[in-house]
């Protein structure tokens, strides 16, 4: 890999940190049932000191593993395009970079958090450790929303303003050059490469002048902008924040410190889009059994009510990408995020998935792919040549109050992007795609599918199927709110936490 991201500083004493979790998490049942019903009921009276130590150690050893960054440059490739989300960038120019630069720290980047409310059921105060993939669904939801609410062309007005770049565009190997000397950077340069602390993230506040947007369509972009922030605040009350994707996931057995699957969180962001309010013309579907079953999504967003009231409209401040000409079906059809639980491959990723990857990921319609192995998942969001670029999650910072006005919106961009190779992807994951109408959709099926028939080998990742779930006998599978993502014999004890919730292709 050549860049060192913000999880890979570690320390010694893993075994320590799961005793604590999983003590903190449950309030030690073990010692109050072995001390007997006496010791019960003064547990139940009493506060225990003990377990309020062990949380107070865990906070501080997370803030520590956690807390610490590596600075170092990522090397791209300046001959070489690099792809982030449908988009296509040739840093052969100054202008190029720049453009990439922006659209890149434009993404939403949504990472560990500490001293937030107390997560109900537990005297966890923060999900470092544990809550990587919640994070990283957050951030494939967060894609979701900003292209379902803003302009197409949006970009973060302050993202200019971030001048500590972590990247180097470099020419390929040559006779004058050695493979991998950077050439002058466009991008600003770093310092040491040791580590250091980071008060406020790996963009902590650099003392530049904010230029505030000048426009009114800007100034109600960064408002929209400021709002969709808010939805994943570190409160109870956020519609897709920690607390409530935990609270979501009790329903499939999932509690606070556990490990979440890329399937699992899945059928929590649909739960969580179903649920709210803020956003009401936007609708979640999770494929089963790794087909996407057409009749069910046609269900799924042409409601009878909507097809007699018209369209339906997403509440708060929203940004019009243009006049509406769009006629007939389309003007009464929900927009929607498609999510595909897949695995791509047994232990390791199958090199014959990684052309398809690729495809994939050129789509306009695809919003990225969040995958991982127990403790250490990624949003990728795009590739050059054959290394994926993400957005880590695995960076501990503090809780923001999301409630004040204005609130600082830097600790939700990150201005470093990270590659690495496809040889290192871990096959589960989950793939997203955002159509806004009906003919997005069938282009979305279209074009998706054409991408997933040029792997070379013999079975796609997954298909595409006329009719609904039920024809199949999966009934109401894919929305109902327990179901899992697939059909699987029992459960193994000895099989892998992370090949549980998927069918091996």
């Amino acid at each position: 890999m050549n860049s060192v991201s913000p999880s890979a500083v570690q320390y010694v004493g893993g075994a320590v940190q799961e005793e604590l979790l999983e003590s903190q998490r449950t309030g030690s049942p073990a010692r109050r049932l072995a001390a007997g019903p006496e010791a019960g009921r003064e547990a139940a009276t009493e506060p225990d000191e003990v377990d309020k130590l062990k949380a107070k150690l865990m906070s501080a050893w997370n803030n520590v593993k956690y807390g610490w960054s590596v600075k170092s440059k990522t090397f791209f490739n300046k001959t070489s395009p690099i792809t982030v989300l449908g988009q296509s960038y040739l840093l052969n120019s100054e202008d190029e970079v720049e453009r990439f630069h922006r659209a890149f720290v434009s993404r939403l980047w949504l990472t560990y958090r500490r001293e937030f409310p107390q997560l109900e059921g537990s005297s966890l105060t923060t999900d470092c450790g544990w809550g990587c993939m919640l994070r990283s669904g957050q951030m494939l939801l967060a894609q979701g929303l900003l292209v379902h609410l803003m302009p197409r062309d949006w970009a973060w007005p302050d993202a200019q303003q971030l001048e500590d770049v972590d990247f180097e565009v470099f020419r390929p190997r040559s006779p004058s050059r050695a493979v991998g000397v950077p050439i002058p950077s466009f991008g600003s340069p770093r310092g040491s490469s040791t580590p250091q602390r980071s008060v406020a993230g790996p963009q902590a506040p650099r003392g530049v002048q904010r230029k505030r947007p000048e426009s009114a369509r800007d100034r109600q972009a960064e408002l929209l902008h400021h709002r969709l922030v808010s939805w994943f605040g570190d409160h109870p009350p956020a519609p897709f924040g920690v607390h409530q994707l935990v609270e979501l996931g009790k329903s499939s057995g999932k509690r606070a410190g556990d490990w979440y699957g890329p399937s699992v969180v899945a059928h929590i962001l649909r739960k969580a889009v179903c649920k709210t309010t803020e956003v009401s013309n936007l609708a979640v579907y999770v494929a089963q059994d790794c087909t996407v079953y057409k009749e069910d999504v046609l269900q799924l967003c042409e409601p009878l009510s909507s097809r007699v009231n018209g369209p339906l409209t997403t509440k708060g401040p929203q940004i019009s990408n243009g006049p509406q000409t769009t006629k007939g079906p389309d003007t009464s059809w929900k927009s929607v995020i498609i999510l595909v639980p897949v695995r791509l491959g047994g232990e390791a990723l199958n090199p014959a998935y990684i052309e398809c990857v690729k495809h994939i990921l050129k789509l306009e319609c695809c919003i990225g792919i969040i995958g991982g192995k127990p403790k250490h998942s990624l949003y990728f969001v795009g590739f050059q040549d054959e290394q994926l670029l993400y957005l880590d999650p695995h960076y501990c910072q503090s809780v923001v109050d999301v409630t004040q006005a204005d609130f600082s919106l830097e600790s939700f961009h990150c201005c470093s992007p990270r590659k690495m190779p496809f040889s290192r992807m871990d096959p589960s994951c989950t793939i997203g795609f955002y159509a806004k109408n009906q003919k997005d959709f069938e282009s979305l099926c279209s074009a998706v599918t054409e991408a997933l028939f040029s792997s070379k080998e013999k079975y796609p990742i997954f298909t595409f199927m006329e009719g609904q779930g039920q024809d199949y006998g999966l009934e109401g599978h894919s929305i109902s709110p327990t179901g899992p993502a697939h059909i699987l014999p029992p459960r193994n004890s000895n099989t892998r936490a992370s090949t549980d919730d998927f069918v091996f292709l």
